[in-house]
């Protein structure tokens, strides 16, 4: 059986508190390079804790817009070398039926644990095709959404240790804890639940809601939004970009979810009874997704 990488490090670190000096050992959040190769050719790098590798690699494929069904995927192991030795910091993937547009891709040899989308190569490749709009049937409780970050953060047991990982969870429309990931970028936290999602045949997730420790970024609504997900919530802000392409294609966007108070940018009719009417200035024009 294939042992687990560690996800912690350990490392001594000198304290100054109230005039006080003490050494002792304390915890890391591990962050490591990935790299995801296709058939022999590798596709990406991306910096990421070690720890439900398959996953994230998988999840990865989906919220590129490359995979959408688990029958896509003909194998999946950590790569090995030439000797037969498992390589710890790779990812080998077979598709089935399924042609890679390399050039379409266009995606660099590299990309930072803090950043979805800067190892893109151009404005265009960083668009998903055929996203579709979310259930529009799906409720929920304004009650159920403040349980969710002290759920999410009761879970996050590397968290706890480290103080340096984000998390990713799915939850049903009751607040009860589906699947849960870490990891020091909120991309990766996403695509390791959505990789766990598919894997278990469980996409799309269009009666379930997404909840990141962080900020809702583009990147992280253009994942909820192709692995199906009705509701994002966040614990920080969204970005401008995040909240346009929420709007556009549905989405709820849920942001400073903290104690009972919630701010929503988009899709409030999932949540909300007798809202208010928007503040618009006149002759606002229809908002469109734009990167220009």
């Amino acid at each position: 059986m294939r042992r687990q990488r560690s996800s912690i490090d350990l490392t001594s670190v000198c304290e100054w508190q109230d005039a006080r000096v003490r050494r002792f050992l304390d915890y890391l959040a591990r962050e490591e390079p990935l790299e995801i190769r296709v058939g022999n050719h590798p596709l990406c790098v991306t910096m990421r804790t070690p720890g439900h590798d398959l996953e994230l690699a998988t999840g990865f494929l989906v919220t590129e817009g490359l995979i959408q069904r688990r029958d896509q995927i003909a194998d999946l192991r950590q790569g090995i070398d030439e000797k037969g030795q498992e390589l710890g910091n790779v990812v080998q993937i077979e598709l089935a039926g399924v042609e890679i547009d390399r050039a379409r891709m266009q995606r660099n040899f590299f990309a930072t644990s803090s950043c979805g989308i800067c190892g893109k190569a151009s404005i265009e490749a960083v668009r998903v095709r055929g996203i579709g709009c979310p259930n529009q049937s799906l409720r929920v409780d304004a009650e159920v959404l403040y349980g969710l970050p002290d759920k999410l953060r009761a879970a996050q047991t590397i968290f706890g240790r480290t103080g340096g990982l984000h998390a990713a969870g799915i939850f049903d429309t009751s607040g009860e804890l589906i699947a849960l990931r870490e990891d020091v970028g909120r991309h990766n936290a996403v695509d390791k639940v959505v990789g766990w999602a598919l894997l278990q045949g469980r996409l799309p997730l269009a009666h379930h809601l997404l909840m990141v420790s962080g900020r809702g970024g583009f990147e992280i609504v253009q994942k909820a939004l192709v692995a199906g997900f009705p509701l994002l919530a966040c614990v920080s802000a969204p970005s401008s970009l995040a909240v346009q392409s929420a709007r556009q294609l549905g989405l709820t966007l849920v942001g400073f979810l903290r104690g009972k108070r919630f701010l929503v940018y988009a899709g409030e009719e999932r949540i909300l009874q007798d809202v208010e009417p928007s503040i618009s200035s006149p002759g606002k024009s229809k908002e469109i997704l734009s990167f220009q």
